[in-house]
């Protein structure tokens, strides 16, 4: 039965190179978000595995993992134990096939519908093109205590992909990622961090829907990543911040009812132009303005 308040947490950590000891030292962690009273618990990107797309050219299949596979089933069987729902980010094996995925387990310990994500980046370290195939579909998530979309780290900046998840019925978008500084290197655009913030908070704003972002820290190869692992409500405002360099379990408790209160205050949804969309499925041209001819 889903509920208006629901306590929900996420796991924010460091990442060995040892996938078992990942592996458990995880287990732990939902444990304690547990303890705390959290309903659903989330996982950071590839919580399983270094972020290695931060290379070129590797050999990563052995760290890849089926599903259902030694992950899942650890998780389902702590899910079912503790009646609740667990999110658990992992660099997916599908035949001869590799995807960034998500596996979202209800509160009985049963395995849900597998999200891969779907914008893949290629830029310097993070060469994810090289090693993930992209999914085709945006998925939303009934579950014992609420309907939520899971959409993983690059697809943090899309808007349409946000737009999608709530049409599809979300209260909750989860965003497990892996993103941080490049080490030595000037942020010539801007503060990157606050950027990242600042476009989910927008997504929470835009739609009327809780927003739970959950990043790694540490440090690996060239790249620092920020943590800063944060919950918002409906309205962009942040109720919880995970620090930008320890470890933690951020538990943080939200009210649904407060969607349905901005959604009809500020009518971003009710007020839509569909019919004169078209252009947003067009090809862009970098020509300004020939994508709309």
């Amino acid at each position: 039965m889903q509920q208006e308040k629901i306590k929900i947490g996420l796991i924010q950590a460091s990442v060995s190179e040892d996938k078992d000891l990942n592996l458990t030292r995880t287990l732990d962690k939902a444990r304690e978000a547990i303890s705390k009273g959290a309903k659903i618990i989330c996982l950071q990107e590839l919580y399983r595995t270094i972020y290695f797309p931060q290379w070129q050219g590797k050999d990563v299949s052995a760290l890849a993992e089926k599903i259902p596979g030694e992950s899942t089933n650890a998780f389902s069987a702590l899910a079912k134990e503790h009646q609740v729902v667990i999110i658990v980010p992992l660099f997916e094996r599908d035949e001869d096939v590799f995807h960034n995925s998500v596996v979202v387990i209800d509160a009985d310990g049963k395995l849900l519908s597998t999200y891969r994500k779907v914008h893949i980046p290629q830029d310097p370290l993070f060469y994810e093109k090289s090693y993930f195939q992209p999914g085709r579909e945006i998925k939303v998530y009934e579950t014992r205590y609420a309907r939520f979309a899971v959409l993983i780290c690059y697809d943090q900046w899309f808007p349409e992909a946000a737009r999608i998840a709530v049409l599809g019925g979300a209260d909750i978008i989860f965003y497990p990622t892996a993103i941080g500084w490049i080490n030595d290197q000037e942020q010539e655009e801007g503060n990157w961090r606050e950027a990242w913030e600042t476009i989910q908070r927008s997504h929470a704003i835009a739609n009327g829907v809780q927003v739970a972002a959950v990043n790694r820290v540490g440090e690996e190869g060239k790249l620092i990543f920020w943590g800063s692992s944060f919950v918002c409500d409906a309205f962009g405002e942040i109720i919880a911040k995970a620090s930008d360099k320890e470890e933690e379990v951020l538990v943080a408790e939200l009210d649904l009812s407060q969607n349905e209160l901005v959604r009809e205050e500020w009518g971003f949804l009710r007020n839509r132009r569909p019919d004169i969309y078209e252009f947003l499925v067009k090809p862009v041209s970098r020509n300004k303005g020939a994508a709309l001819k």
